[in-house]
């Protein structure tokens, strides 16, 4: 039998205060997302992130009108989803999103799945998106409007008193 190593912890005790952070999206979790283990099927997870993420990209200034304006669009290179406690129907959800970093061309995330009526963390994805040049397809630097909003984020984000329980090894 190979020896057990132990995962890392997600998060100091106790949970850090995510309310500083913006709520992407939110949802109640709906009969047709339960799977044959009476829980939400991860395929719900990724919907949920994925709505969230479309969020992020509103508040950053990367907007439909931003892509078609300048032949833009946003590719998803990486992404990491940890599952803390069971979803279950009927169960009220809010993804709060805290920017990580980012580079000319990429931005680090990561989401926070809550349960709200226990305030208890459901699940979390860490992700990298990259701008994209849709006339080439391939990466392109953010537009500068876009760039100071992502920085502005940032450096709000990057005040908070806890780390985010990244994987280690994504880079923005």
């Amino acid at each position: 039998m190979s020896a057990t190593r132990r995962l890392p912890v997600r998060f100091p005790s106790p949970d850090p205060d995510l309310l500083p952070l913006p709520v992407t999206h939110q949802a109640v979790v709906l009969e047709e997302y339960r799977d044959e283990m009476d829980h939400m099927n991860v395929m719900w997870y990724a919907y949920l992130f994925a709505e969230a993420t479309r969020q992020m990209f509103i508040d950053l200034g990367l907007t439909a009108e931003y892509f078609t304006s300048h032949s833009a669009g946003s590719f998803m290179l990486e992404c990491h989803t940890r599952y803390v406690a069971e979803v279950r129907v009927g169960d009220n959800l809010a993804v709060r999103t805290r920017i990580l970093g980012r580079t000319a061309k990429r931005v680090h995330a990561m989401h926070f799945m809550i349960r709200t009526d226990d305030n208890r963390l459901a699940a979390t994805l860490e992700i990298i998106c990259t701008h994209v040049d849709m006339a080439t397809r391939r990466t392109s630097p953010f537009h500068e409007t876009v760039a100071n909003s992502i920085d502005a984020v940032l450096a709000a984000h990057s005040g908070l008193n806890w780390q985010a329980p990244v994987c280690g090894v994504m880079e923005s």
